[in-house]
């Protein structure tokens, strides 16, 4: 709710941003225990984050961009300032889909090995960042009784909304009422997502690429469902977004989860 953890000088720290760096350090973390699970060099997979990171933060924001491209084209060094929030989900997975998929052609490894070590990573990374959005006041929801909402939703009880502060993005287009603190409800079903990867990625029934598979079928589903309480969701039309690309997410990962299970790439 208050965007800066501290400040020294003209030096800001922010939870926004203080979270991808918790993200990318507990993801490699995470990818350098599963390396060496698969018997491969941790130094690897280290390299490997990186350019997944790196991918899917500029996929993110370039994303969020084009969707709000009329705001952006008249405030060009807007673009710049990932600070104020402006990063979509949807493509960060892309870029660092295709951040990990180019890295595994140029190392001679097998992408879909790649994608099943990152994907408990990454939802994990998915948590973080909505903590980082709630103290932001930015991927907020709708008042408690908005219209907007569908009449089955309007029925929360009050000390499950969140007032945030008037400067707040949320602040300041809804005032000080209390709002669907829609970044925790997916917070909380990304930590469960992450406890479920986890315990999966050790299974012989998936095959190579299954639990990309899977977690691709159980963001799409988490977002598919927060949607609905967003505010601030990009549309595609009459559409909102995420439901467009959850249904891609969702075709994608049944794919990938469909194919026969094979034995597992090893270190080249």
């Amino acid at each position: 709710m208050y965007p800066e953890l501290f400040r020294l000088g003209p030096f800001v720290v922010r939870y926004y941003g203080l979270m991808y760096v918790i993200a990318l350090l507990l993801g490699i973390l995470l990818l350098r225990l599963e390396a060496r699970r698969r018997g491969l060099p941790p130094e690897r997979v280290v390299d490997a984050a990186f350019c997944a990171f790196v991918a899917g933060f500029v996929g993110g924001r370039l994303y969020y961009v084009v969707f709000k491209w009329g705001y952006y084209s008249a405030n060009p060094l807007k673009i710049l300032a990932i600070w104020e929030g402006g990063m979509a989900i949807h493509g960060g997975i892309v870029g660092g889909m295709l951040g990990l998929w180019l890295y595994a052609r140029s190392q001679g490894l097998s992408v879909r090995m790649l994608w099943d070590m990152a994907a408990p990573a990454l939802v994990l990374g998915h948590a973080l960042g909505r903590f980082g959005n709630f103290m932001n006041g930015d991927a907020h929801g709708y008042p408690l009784r908005s219209p907007q909402l569908p009449e089955w939703l309007r029925g929360f009880p009050e000390w499950m909304g969140v007032v945030f502060p008037a400067s707040s993005i949320a602040g300041r287009e809804f005032g000080q009422v209390p709002l669907h603190p829609v970044m925790l409800y997916e917070l909380v079903l990304n930590l469960a997502g992450f406890v479920l990867l986890w315990n999966l990625r050790k299974s012989d029934r998936l095959p190579e690429g299954g639990l990309a598979g899977a977690y691709l079928i159980f963001y799409a589903c988490v977002r598919s469902f927060t949607s609905l309480f967003r505010a601030d969701d990009l549309y595609l039309g009459p559409l909102r977004t995420p439901h467009v690309v959850s249904i891609v997410m969702l075709a994608a990962g049944l794919y990938l989860l469909g194919r026969k299970p094979g034995r597992r790439a090893a270190a080249s």
